[in-house]
């Protein structure tokens, strides 16, 4: 690794910290360069300011969530839409179960009312509105699904996937669940599924009186 990759690395797990910690308006560029052990300047040279570190931390989490269900779209086109859904929250969660802090840090920031990470995170989200809601418009075109309103079946799939992290203190102390582990990623998977199964995925029978 390089002089400048290595710096570049420190000062980004440094803010990630910090952010996640102290939260994005509660740290100062001044508090992540001390902790990396560089000098301001560094920061500014890599990332201009600290919301340009802001969007790289967001831009970290939100390409590769949004790449497995973009991967989720391509498989509809030789998987149904069952099978799709069900393999897509599996990578979610492990996606967020390896990536903890930062999948934290994201879904806390993006429930406070911040209009710099509101405009950050605008994009992103609409692209996630968009393929989420073509997987389950697939369910409903080709009658896997249970006729519901797609935008509560959206909200209710991402507050299943998102609460465990973002409360991941509550979960921890509370019920001596840890978000982290893998075992958890697994273990949560198969429940969301099987809630999926009772309440959204229609039955052979459903299907034969559908048909």
């Amino acid at each position: 690794m390089s002089y400048a990759t290595h710096k570049k690395t420190e000062i980004l797990d440094s803010a990630l910290y910090l952010f996640h910690t102290k939260g994005y308006a509660g740290t100062s560029l001044r508090d992540i360069a001390t902790k990396a052990n560089v000098n301001v300047a560094h920061i500014s040279y890599y990332f201009h300011n600290k919301q340009g570190l802001l969007e790289h931390c967001i831009a970290m989490f939100f390409e590769p969530y949004l790449n497995e269900i973009e991967k989720a779209v391509r498989e509809l086109e030789h998987k149904d839409p069952r099978t799709v859904l069900n393999e897509l929250i599996k990578r979610l969660l492990k996606f967020q179960c390896k990536n903890l802090s930062l999948t934290r840090f994201v879904w806390r920031e993006l429930s406070i009312d911040s209009q710099v990470v509101r405009e950050i995170l605008s994009t992103y989200l609409m692209k996630e509105r968009f393929l989420l809601k073509t997987i389950f418009d697939a369910g409903n075109r080709k009658r896997v699904f249970v006729k519901r309103p797609v935008e509560y079946m959206v909200v209710q799939l991402k507050a299943m996937i998102t609460m465990p992290f973002l409360n991941a203190q509550y979960m921890a102390e509370i019920w001596q669940i840890y978000p982290q582990d893998t075992y958890f990623a697994n273990r949560y998977a198969k429940e969301i599924i099987e809630w999926f199964n009772q309440y959204l995925f229609i039955t052979e029978e459903q299907a034969m009186i559908v048909n």
